[in-house]
């Protein structure tokens, strides 16, 4: 049986994944552009600050998949700083989702 002290150090990492995968969503809603996506990327973050461990995979590839779309659109309109933006954080997302095993290189 695991001890206490184990069980508070699975608890804070758990802790951990979900706040920094909800200050990376709030950093990209901020740079969202569309309110739609802005909409759904509030969402995920309540949810990612809500469910499970086990569920937080879903939500970074969600996240990954809305940042994608929120860079072809803001290239679509020729918005390069909102692209860049959004760009760079879809690579802090990338990189903390597979660091922290949420997501995989593939």
């Amino acid at each position: 049986m695991p001890s206490t002290h184990d069980r508070a150090a699975v608890e804070v990492t758990q802790q951990y994944l979900a706040g920094e995968l909800s200050v990376l969503l709030a950093q990209l809603r901020a740079a969202a552009g569309n309110q739609a996506y802005a909409g759904e990327i509030a969402r995920l973050r309540q949810r990612a600050e809500s469910v499970p461990i086990t569920e937080l995979p879903s939500v970074a590839a969600r996240a990954l998949q809305l940042t994608d779309a929120a860079c072809w659109e803001s290239l679509s309109t020729a918005d390069i700083t909102a692209f860049a933006r959004q760009a760079a954080i879809g690579a802090q997302l990338r990189e903390f989702g597979i660091c922290s095993r949420l997501l995989t290189e593939a």
